[in-house]
Parts: structure tokens; sequence; C-alpha cells
């Protein structure tokens, strides 16, 4: 039998005088089939220091999530070194190896891109973006960003998810945003 391939999501992080902004739409599809239309992405750990969002198999993403709370928590809160050393383990383990899903994760200050191919990407502009509507949402905003700066991180990730909602199949426009 041919593995399903799920296409759901866009996830997206900007940091903007001074706040971090992280959020994501809630459709989960399935092939070309919308499976539900309020599924949450964004999870807060560290007694809410840091904020995280995932693309991909929801399974998959919650257990990396569980995973990289682990590291968090071995590795006092310290974000990039807890994001380092979950890519490490997400490259050498089998069964890590097979897990399907990216994830974003931030605290106050800097974001990280996390991917199964050992990437841990520090974005440049202070925009990250990952999923099916991702590079619609990323352009919408750096531009935002640039021409526009009279919003807040919220509003600038607000808008931007809701113009690749507009284009995008793959994203709706129930969205959730978290700010540090």
């Amino acid at each position: 039998m041919a593995k399903l391939k799920i296409k759901s999501t866009t996830v997206l992080a900007v940091y903007h005088k001074g706040k971090m902004a992280l959020g994501a739409d809630g459709q989960a599809t399935m092939g070309t089939t919308v499976a539900k239309s309020h599924v949450k992405k964004i999870r807060k750990l560290s007694e809410g220091a840091i904020i995280t969002g995932f693309a991909g198999s929801t399974a998959d993403a919650f257990t990396l999530l569980d995973r990289f709370d682990e590291k968090l928590s071995a590795f006092s809160g310290n974000l990039k070194r807890a994001a380092v050393e979950l890519a490490k383990d997400w490259r050498r383990d089998k069964y890590l190896r097979q897990l399907e899903a990216m994830m974003i994760v931030a605290d106050k200050n800097e974001m990280l891109v996390i991917s199964g191919t050992g990437d841990v990407l520090d974005p440049d502009e202070d925009v990250a973006s990952i999923g099916s509507g991702s590079q619609y949402a990323k352009s919408a905003a750096l531009a935002l960003k640039k021409h526009a700066d009279h919003l807040t991180a919220e509003e600038i990730v607000r808008e931007s998810l809701t113009i690749a909602a507009d284009i995008c199949i793959y994203t709706n426009h129930n969205l959730v945003v978290e700010v540090l």
C-alpha cells in the first residue's frame, strides 16, 4: 500500500519591534481532502517561555515536540542547544529518521527551523516559515516588515497567514497566533 502523503499547514514566525509572534493555520489535509479545519499546531513549552509550531504529520510532530521538550529540560531552556541536540537525534535515530515533520521553535529573542535532515536554521530577516503555504506567508511578512512598520509582530503574522490562506489550498483562515 502506498504511503499517504499528508500536506497541510502554514507556520510563520516573525520577530518585530522586540516581540516574537508565531502562528499557524488550522487545516489538516489528507490527499486532496480537508480532514480537519481547526487543528492547533502551535504549542508553548518551558512554562510559556518557548513557542513551537509544526508542519507535517501530526503524530510525528507530537513525538518531536515531546523530544524537544526533553532537550529543553536537559539543557536548562537553552533554545539553540536543545534544537541542535534534537536535530542530531532526529538524524541519527532509526525511528526518528522516519518522522515527517518540521518545526519552528522560538523564544523571545530568536527563532530556529528544525528539520529531519539535521538542519537547524537561524533564518535571515527575522522571519521563518514552514509548510505548504510557507513561501506565500514569508513573502508577505517580509513585505509587511519593510513597508508597514506601524504593524506589530502579531499583526504581521496574522496578515501574512491570511494572504497565504487566500492562495494556498492547504492553508485555511482558522489562525492561532502566540506572542512572546
